[in-house]
């Protein structure tokens, strides 16, 4: 059944076909047209909107769509959940998010992860554990060539010889099995120095760097050990980092925005104007009792941030600006590239979590849950439960209600199932404050396409 998804932002009227993933940017009348064009014929329409329009121009606008339609681009049809690739789709292991240190040098005050103990004992990986972690991910990887790693926390620095160590080892064995260890480190910079910099920017794919935005935003949240704010002594080593990494290799500088922030879009673009040009800014995720948590009360307020960032962005982008916000860049292609999109991460089948001790759970967030535990990477004899492999696999926007029917499940891949599971005790039920929030950056994120195009076609 086709899905179409209408909306009017920064002065664009836009109809995304869903199915197909096109994008019609379209005038008042063919806008309006659009709200009965299914429903009604020609003459009922006309009369329904004679006192807004011509006949002439809602006859045009009705003959759009008609061709539209023809043409596959407008009330397409989900031909995605019976496609055999998706049907047939086998996962093997191809990312493992690594907790090198339960321990951490920060108290945020927002952090899921307990202080980076993750609620048990504070530890570090040693590097027997870690060894078999990467042994396990080349050996369960199948025919995938390129294996991501994660160097996770706590703040994964407090156990820096293990990951160099780790590195090393890696990058061997991988080398003797024809395949290549992406390695990510995510950090809170504390313990940057100019030998961890210099090293991250030669041996790390990606780097994740932790900061909230403005000093005030960021100290009230971020906090050292003896209660002092973060921000003066990271930035510094933030931008060193940054100015001395090669334009081919990945980094992203990532905030959270709380109920004390919710003007969060002066955040991003402080991170523009310190000259960190790949960010991210996430909503905090709690229960309703930490002060700091998002409300439904606060949406409006929300999407109006949103919305002003993704105007803002789009004329800084038509200027050239090389300034970019994670979740505003959106994939429209349909084809295989909705077959990745329709399973969501892979957490629980192509992308583990491992703690100091060894213990794999389905990803980050689900660590410390015991009934999330999928074993031992000790164990000689490790089997992952396939019940709780299968429950995530198939934990795809086709198995979710609220997925199946909503306009955005090619773009959010069904959302976060630790979200899911901490709010609705259900990796099948979305977490709705989640999904309304992920629905407007989504449209922001059109947006700004939309108004790049046109920006362009008026030069052309």
């Amino acid at each position: 059944m086709g899905m179409i998804h209408k909306f009017s932002l920064n002065d664009i009227n836009i109809a995304l076909d869903v199915n197909s993933g096109a994008v019609h940017i379209l005038d008042n009348e063919a806008y309006d047209v659009l709200d009965y064009y299914k429903d009604k014929n020609i003459d009922e329409i006309t009369d329904i909107l004679k006192n807004k329009y011509s006949k002439e121009q809602i006859v045009e606008a009705y003959n759009e769509m008609k061709t539209l339609e023809k043409e596959g681009l407008l009330y397409s049809n989900d031909e995605y959940e019976y496609h055999p690739s998706f049907v047939n789709r086998k996962p093997v292991v191809k990312a493992l998010c690594l907790h090198m240190a339960h321990d951490c040098n920060l108290k945020c005050k927002y952090c899921f992860a307990s202080q980076g103990d993750f609620g048990g004992e504070r530890k570090l990986m040693s590097y027997e554990v870690g060894k078999k972690s990467l042994d396990y991910l080349l050996e369960n990887s199948g025919n995938k060539r390129n294996l991501e790693v994660d160097f996770f926390g706590g703040e994964p620095l407090m156990n820096w010889e293990v990951v160099k160590k780790l590195v090393e080892y890696g990058n061997n064995e991988a080398e003797k099995k024809g395949k290549v260890f992406r390695f990510t480190i995510t950090t809170n910079g504390v313990l940057l120095d100019d030998e961890k910099i210099e090293y991250i920017n030669k041996h790390m794919h990606n780097v994740v760097l932790s900061l909230d935005g403005r000093k005030e935003v960021n100290d009230e949240m971020r906090l050292t050990i003896n209660d002092k704010g973060s921000y003066d002594m990271i930035v510094p080593k933030f931008k060193k980092l940054i100015d001395s990494r090669a334009k081919d290799k990945y980094y992203y500088v990532r905030g959270t925005f709380t109920r004390k922030n919710l003007d969060f879009s002066k955040d991003v673009l402080h991170f523009a104007d310190l000259g960190f040009d790949l960010t991210s800014v996430e909503p905090v995720v709690d229960s309703d009792h930490n002060p700091y948590a998002l409300k439904e009360e606060d949406l409006p307020q929300i999407f109006e941030e949103y919305e002003k960032l993704a105007v803002e962005y789009a004329n800084r982008k038509i200027k050239g600006d090389n300034f970019t916000f994670f979740h505003y860049m959106i994939d429209l292609e349909q084809g295989p590239c909705v077959i990745k999109r329709l399973s969501g991460c892979g957490a629980g089948c192509e992308y583990m979590a491992i703690t100091p001790e060894g213990d794999l759970y389905p990803c980050h967030q689900f660590v410390g849950n015991e009934d999330f535990k999928l074993g031992n990477i000790l164990d000689e004899n490790l089997s992952i439960p396939r019940d709780i492999q299968l429950e995530f696999q198939n934990a795809n926007v086709y198995s979710k209600e609220e997925c199946r029917n909503c306009w955005n499940k090619f773009y959010c891949s069904g959302g976060c199932h630790a979200n899911a599971y901490n709010f609705n005790d259900d990796i099948l039920k979305p977490y709705e404050l989640g999904c309304e929030m992920q629905r407007k950056r989504t449209e922001c994120a059109i947006m700004v396409k939309a108004k790049i195009m046109l920006e362009g076609s008026k030069d052309d």
